[in-house]
């Protein structure tokens, strides 16, 4: 037809979009290259946007195999070369992180939401790159879901102590893959994902070209075997531990107990919520008193303990005999140890205005007295420190009214009312290794005491999943317990006992059971997590080494 290919490539040569590893397109038209480009950039921002829908509040988990489905079959095009797979990670990761972080900018302005985007987009784009170069191994889904496990541990590690927001773990507390968390912790079941959506798009690959290229059966089923045995294997497994969780309840270490999480509201959503503490305590202490009345009533049973938020008591009780009596009276009143959260000079600090603080949940117990407390060992940073301020003081205003705090040690347990309580405050919850830790040393239940005034109601619903999968990963009943919410007590299993609204003065008071048993995940998460990161280091070097052959080769 005048195209000068005869027909014997016509029929035994994959299109160059469709050559799956090859890195040959010389002879493909530019209006053809023009017009697949536009496509392949479409296809990787709509996929970007897909991983977006799956985290709340839309909670569409499916979205998120489909958006590795798109992105894995964009990257496997022949066309693209490595420097192209940084360029199309880099707009996955933006379209997926600038909408998902977009509260970020809501008190301290865009410039430092874009920044904190473009910087998180830059691990995606290293993936883009790496799983360019890995394409054309047999079963190139597997290593493109340990790849994104890597990049994952990478970013969840650098720069600053790292920031695990957005783990693609995370938005799946609503799917079916969920039970996997307990398994292998957040980054198998991030592997998973990651694979079930490759997978998918190397069938859809395999058939198309069949099809199109008139294949022999043989190669076509060997292509699509494969990838069809990688989704079966998840299944399989998420099956395996969906029955051995539905099992756990009866299996639980301790009693039925009643604990109660207090929701004192602020007096107004912003960056400065704090300019009113004597407010957001007094708001605690009438909340507290609330329940106790209830309890007395008979509207809610009486709780073993009771947890406040984080920065419910930013006045220091221990120097503010005034602040301490309001604690005393609201212990005495629910007649049950409060674990608080609040501000304190940190070891050494002196002065009026101390220079230096800690984030420290303390448990006061209405017949002792203070007792056991957990300081924050993992501290925010921009929140409660400024990393690198020459550079964001000059993205924001707000950069000097970062906090002075330093981390804590030990291992997250307090005992109140004779119950090990895991203590995770706020930003820990996103690590691994904190709630990991807790529970290692003992801790029966969990509790995420936060403060999300300074944000809105889409970030404490992200925050609120990220301890859902929490709760499942390490078969804990977890309490969140924040100043404005999202509140919510969590089973094991991942559903809600309750869950406050967002911004409105609230408590929630019920039974749960106590478990002693660890999963696999709490046992063997780490593990778990470095072998997917060999995994991607070792198809890296088979990869390198195919390439060193070719070449010598040729």
């Amino acid at each position: 037809m005048g195209s000068g290919t005869n027909s014997r490539d016509r029929t035994s040569q994959p299109a160059a979009d469709e050559q799956i590893g090859s890195g040959e397109h010389d002879s493909v038209p530019g209006a053809v290259l023009t017009t697949g480009r536009m496509v392949a950039l479409s296809a990787t921002f709509a996929a970007g946007l897909l991983l977006w829908t799956s985290f709340p509040v839309l909670n569409w988990w499916w979205a998120a195999v489909l958006a590795f489905a798109l992105l894995g079959a964009v990257l496997v095009r022949a066309a693209i070369t490595p420097a192209g797979g940084l360029g199309y990670g880099v707009l996955f990761g933006l379209a997926f992180y600038a909408p998902l972080l977009r509260w970020t900018g809501d008190f301290v302005g865009v410039w430092p939401w874009l920044a904190l985007a473009g910087i998180c987009a830059v691990f995606p784009g290293m993936f883009g790159l790496l799983a360019v170069f890995v394409r054309g191994l047999p079963g190139w889904p597997i290593w493109l879901a340990a790849l994104w496990a890597a990049q994952e541990w990478a970013k969840s590690s650098w720069p600053v102590g790292g920031f695990p927001w957005g783990a693609v773990g995370f938005g799946q507390t609503t799917g079916p893959l969920l039970p996997l968390v307990a398994l292998g912790g957040v980054p198998l079941l991030s592997a998973a994902v990651v694979l079930v959506g490759c997978s998918a798009a190397a069938v859809m690959i395999a058939v198309m070209r069949a099809w199109r290229d008139s294949e022999p059966a043989a190669r076509g089923r060997t292509a699509v075997w494969a990838p069809v045995t990688c989704v079966c294997s998840v299944v399989l497994a998420t099956v395996a531990m969906g029955v051995q969780m539905r099992g756990s309840e009866s299996r639980a270490g301790g009693g039925p107990v009643v604990v109660a999480a207090v929701q004192g509201n602020v007096p107004r959503l912003g960056y400065d919520f704090n300019a009113q503490r004597r407010a957001v305590l007094d708001n605690h202490v009438d909340e507290t008193l609330r329940l106790a009345e209830d309890v007395k009533t008979g509207h809610a049973p009486q709780p073993r303990l009771v947890i406040w938020p984080e920065n419910s008591s930013d006045i220091d009780p221990l120097t503010n005999p005034d602040a301490a009596g309001e604690i005393k009276h609201a212990t005495e009143a629910i007649r049950a140890p409060i674990v608080v959260g609040m501000i304190r000079a940190a070891p050494g600090a002196t002065g009026a205005y101390p220079s230096s603080w800690t984030n420290t949940a303390w448990v006061f117990d209405p017949r002792t007295g203070w007792g056991e407390r957990h300081d924050k060992a993992i501290i925010q940073p921009f929140g409660e420190y400024l990393p690198w301020p020459g550079l964001f003081r000059h993205l924001s205003e707000h950069a000097d009214d970062a906090g002075h705090f330093v981390a804590g040690h030990g291992d997250g347990v307090v005992h109140a009312a004779g119950i090990p309580v895991g203590v995770s405050t706020c930003w820990e919850v996103l690590f691994d290794r904190a709630p990991r830790r807790a529970v290692l040393a003992g801790a029966q239940l969990l509790a995420v005491p936060t403060n999300n005034a300074t944000y809105d109601a889409t970030m404490s619903a992200q925050q609120l999943a990220v301890a859902t999968e929490r709760a499942v990963e390490h078969n804990r009943y977890v309490v969140v317990a924040g100043t404005t919410g999202i509140s919510a007590i969590i089973a094991p299993d991942g559903h809600e006992l309750g869950r406050t609204r967002f911004n409105q003065a609230a408590y929630l008071d019920d039974t749960i059971h106590l478990h002693t048993r660890l999963t696999p995940a709490t046992r063997w998460g780490p593990l778990v997590q470095w072998l997917l990161v060999g995994i991607g280091a070792a198809a890296i070097t088979a990869a390198s080494v195919r390439k060193y052959r070719r070449r010598r080769a040729g």
